[in-house]
C-alpha cells in the first residue's frame, strides 16, 4: 500500500478517548482515508469516506476528521482537505456558503427575519406566560439586581434633607394604601439621578425610585410629586415593570443568539442597557398607569390632574413642545395632558 500512499496533509492525531496528540498524516487513496504517525509505521486510523466525518470548513478553524474507531485528526491545512475533496465529489456546505456571497447574504437576512419574528410574536407570548408564573421571590430578586446596576453605573445617594424624605414618604404611604397591595407592597428610594435628571420609576416588586431633580422641579407642589409616584404605582399594579424586564431580558438573549460569545464588556453592557430598557414603557402602558394616577389622587382627596401639571412643567422648565417625549420613553405631553383631564372628569374631579 505505501507505493499507492497520497499525501493530504499533515496535523495532530488523537487516539480513541484521549486528548493526547501526536505528529501524524492524513493520507487518501481512491475513497479511504488514514492516518500514519510521522514516526512511521502501520496506519493508525483508516475510514471509508461515506463513514468519516469530515466538519465543515470555517475560516480559519482547524479540520477535524473523525474515524469510526473514535480517533480523530487535526489539520490547519484547510486547502489540501479542501482540494482532495472536490476529487471525490464532496466539498463543505458552510465553506461554500461562505464562498458564495449572495448565499451567505440570503443566510444572514433570514436569520434576522428569524429574529425579528421571534422579537415580534414569540417573546411577546413568553413574556406573558412567565409572568404569570414569576412567584415574588423572584421579582424582587430581579429588582435588587436592576437597582443595583442602576446604582453602580448612574445613581448617587440622594442629597435630600432627612425631613424632606420623610414629609414625602408620608404623603406617598397616603396613596399606597389606596392601593390594591397597601403600603406594605412598596418600597420608595431616593436617589441623585445624575445623567438621567429629573425622573421616577418602580421595578416589579414595588420598589419605587425617585430622583431629587424631579423633586427639585417640582418646586414644593406635593401633589405633583405623589401624583407621579402614583403613576408608578400603577405601573406596579398592572405588572408593566416585571412585563418590560422579561422583554428587555428577551432581547438580550437575541443579540448573543446572533452575535455569539459577546465577551465580559458586552455582556456588561447588554446588562445595563437591559435595567435601562425596564425603565420604558409602552404607550398603552404609561396611559394605563396616568388613569391609575388620576384615580388614586382622587380616593385620596388631592388634586388628580397633577400628573398633568408634571407634564406642563416639564414642558415650561425643560423646553419641550407640545408634541415631544418625556426621556423619549413616553407619549406626547400634549396628548396625555388631554387623557388625563377627560379621566379626570370622568371620575368627578370637576375644577379647571
Amino acid at each position: 500500500m505505501a507505493s499507492d500512499d497520497k499525501r493530504i496533509a499533515s496535523g495532530r492525531w488523537h487516539p480513541p478517548g484521549s486528548s493526547r496528540a501526536e505528529p501524524a498524516v492524513l493520507l487518501g487513496e481512491s475513497k479511504t482515508l488514514y492516518v500514519r504517525l510521522a514516526a512511521g509505521g502501520d496506519p493508525v486510523s483508516i475510514g471509508d469516506l461515506a463513514r468519516t466525518e469530515i466538519s465543515a470548513r470555517v475560516g480559519r478553524i482547524p479540520r477535524r476528521i473523525s474515524f469510526v474507531d473514535g480517533s480523530m485528526f487535526e489539520t490547519e491545512d484547510n486547502e489540501a482537505v479542501d482540494l482532495w475533496l472536490k476529487r471525490h465529489g464532496k466539498s463543505g456546505f458552510v465553506h461554500e456558503l461562505e464562498r458564495f456571497h449572495p448565499r451567505l447574504i440570503a443566510f444572514v437576512l433570514a436569520v434576522f427575519l428569524f429574529a425579528g419574528l421571534i422579537y415580534r410574536y414569540a417573546v411577546p407570548a413568553l413574556v406573558e406566560v412567565a409572568v404569570l408564573v414569576t412567584p415574588p421571590a423572584v421579582t424582587q430578586w430581579m429588582a435588587s439586581g436592576t437597582l443595583l446596576s442602576l446604582d453602580q453605573a448612574i445613581f448617587d445617594d440622594s442629597k435630600l434633607p432627612d425631613a424632606r424624605q420623610a414629609e414625602i414618604r408620608e404623603a406617598f404611604n397616603g396613596i399606597a394604601d389606596l392601593s390594591s397591595r397597601g403600603r406594605a407592597g412598596y418600597n420608595l428610594n431616593f436617589r441623585h439621578g445624575g445623567v438621567i435628571g429629573p425622573n421616577a420609576f418602580a421595578l416589579p416588586d414595588g420598589t419605587l425610585v425617585i430622583t431629587d431633580e424631579l423633586i427639585e422641579l417640582a418646586d414644593g407642589d406635593m401633589d405633583m410629586i405623589i401624583g407621579v409616584l402614583a403613576h408608578e404605582i400603577g405601573h406596579v399594579e398592572e405588572e408593566h415593570s416585571l412585563r418590560q424586564l422579561y422583554r428587555a431580558a428577551g432581547m438580550a438573549g437575541l443579540i448573543m443568539l446572533i452575535a455569539g460569545d459577546v465577551g465580559a464588556a458586552g455582556e456588561d453592557i447588554l446588562t445595563n442597557g437591559a435595567a435601562l430598557m425596564s425603565l420604558s414603557h409602552s404607550r398603552d402602558a404609561e396611559n394605563q398607569a396616568d388613569r391609575i394616577s388620576v384615580e388614586l389622587m382622587a380616593k385620596a382627596g388631592r388634586d388628580p390632574r397633577a400628573i398633568g401639571r408634571f407634564f406642563a412643567l416639564l414642558e415650561e422648565k425643560l423646553g419641550l413642545d407640545g408634541d415631544s417625549t418625556f426621556l423619549s420613553t413616553h407619549p406626547g405631553t400634549a396628548e396625555r395632558r388631554k387623557a388625563i383631564d377627560d379621566h379626570a372628569r370622568e371620575v368627578g374631579a370637576g375644577g379647571s
